[in-house]
């Protein structure tokens, strides 16, 4: 669950665990964490635009859910049925299809990576990857631009559940994942010691960490602090109420599914409406070389399109999708043909992602492949691209520009374009 990520300076997130460990054991379980989210919980909620990523790893087949192809030998046996847009998608997705007034799908995405570390790479971060800098993801990015809407949140926020994510590349170690379980459990936080020896062990902490900092200058050590500030504003907030999961009611638990994905979901909205910008639900197990239908219609499907649509229509019922961008992608579609064990292999050339909320527009197919699946056949969209319009719809400047360490000037997104379609 934790990676051993390292930051281009060479502190690793198992060090930053445990150092994390380690403060915690200062800290006292007795501090209250009580009270709800927050007492000013409506004034959070108020103009405040957030993310929230489903990342389907393994590269899902794209073929089979969003632009199917119905008759062609690389169609496989799934039908296609009508939507609340103006599409029409898998059968095995008709709880989604409820949602898709909300939802657009770009099937014209082509992209360069049918490596699964490289794709990974690439899509979340909108670079391919360059061994001699490490690119800030769509969380740290988003989380960095975000924050100034909310000085109050004492929470991480780039969280990251039920699996990792890429990295805050070259923006340092304070915008990295944090990476919880589906039911929001934080290891090491609940130390169970009273304000008094949560004070002597702070007291020896800032000792140890000033001989830290006076041993190991510059940026790994500044961004030691900042962490260590993070881990003790995390365990001692009453704003880590928005990840007990277990406070929702059994009918709205099982509205989402009741799996490790579903309850991911469930927890997603809960750090959104908590403040957190940006959420990334992981739903592995998407790099079926074989028996991809079987698998699709009894296992990922039924469970992709319960927790999915309940996720979307919850955030609409609220009153948050407006603000909050759903992001549904992998890092590559599957190969229009069939393989000779029912499978389906990487292919980046033409595939699918779904996008909505936070001002994009709903209920569009946007882009069009050839009748076997093969080709796109209108406009491509990249990574960049895809990022460009998240960016926009969060109203990020895209002429935002980062510094990398190595002083290059790198824009945000890539510099990618927003796709027009799905922009007023």
């Amino acid at each position: 669950m934790i990676s051993n990520w390292k930051t281009p300076r060479g502190m690793s997130r198992r060090h930053f665990m445990n150092h994390m460990a380690g403060s915690t054991a200062a800290v006292s379980a007795a501090m209250t964490m009580g009270g709800a989210i927050a007492a000013n919980a409506d004034q959070m909620r108020r103009e405040r635009k957030s993310a929230i990523m489903l990342w389907m790893g393994g590269g899902p087949p794209t073929i089979d859910l969003w632009d199917l192809k119905p008759g062609a030998p690389t169609g496989g046996p799934f039908q296609p049925i009508s939507t609340s847009g103006d599409m029409q998608i898998c059968e095995h997705l008709p709880m989604v299809a409820k949602q898709m007034h909300n939802l657009s799908v770009v099937r014209s995405m082509s992209t360069r990576e049918a490596d699964h570390n490289r794709g990974r790479y690439y899509m979340h971060t909108g670079f391919v990857p360059n061994p001699n800098i490490e690119h800030p993801s769509y969380g740290a990015v988003v989380a960095h631009e975000l924050m100034s809407q909310r000085p109050e949140l004492e929470i991480p926020p780039f969280v990251t559940v039920g699996g990792a994510s890429a990295g805050p590349g070259f923006l340092g170690m304070a915008w990295s994942p944090f990476a919880v379980t589906s039911s929001g459990r934080i290891r090491n936080l609940d130390m169970k010691l009273d304000g008094s020896r949560l004070r002597q062990r702070m007291a020896a902490l800032q000792e140890i960490e000033s001989g830290f900092a006076n041993r190991t200058r510059g940026l790994p050590a500044g961004e030691h602090g900042k962490v260590l500030k993070k881990t003790f504003d995390l365990m001692t907030s009453s704003q880590m109420e928005a990840f007990r999961v277990e406070k929702e009611d059994e009918k709205t638990k099982e509205r989402y599914g009741t799996n490790g994905f579903g309850q991911g979901c469930l927890l997603a909205r809960r750090l959104v409406e908590g403040g957190v910008p940006f959420v990334e639900v992981d739903l592995g197990g998407w790099d079926l070389h074989n028996n991809v239908h079987q698998t699709l219609s009894d296992t990922k499907l039924p469970q992709l399109d319960k927790a999915m649509s309940a996720l979307v229509e919850d955030l609409e019922q609220r009153g948050l999708l407006q603000d909050t961008a759903i992001i549904w992608m992998g890092e590559f579609g599957r190969t229009p043909r069939i393989n000779q064990n029912a499978g389906r292999d990487h292919w980046a050339r033409s595939w699918s992602c779904v996008v909505g909320g936070a001002g994009i527009k709903g209920g569009l197919a946007v882009g069009e492949t050839s009748s076997d699946g093969t080709a796109v056949e209108s406009e491509p969209f990249s990574s960049e691209d895809l990022m460009a319009t998240v960016c926009q719809g969060l109203g990020i400047s895209l002429d935002t520009t980062f510094m990398s360490k190595n002083r290059r000037p790198m824009k945000i997104a890539n510099g990618g374009k927003v796709i027009s379609e799905l922009v007023a």
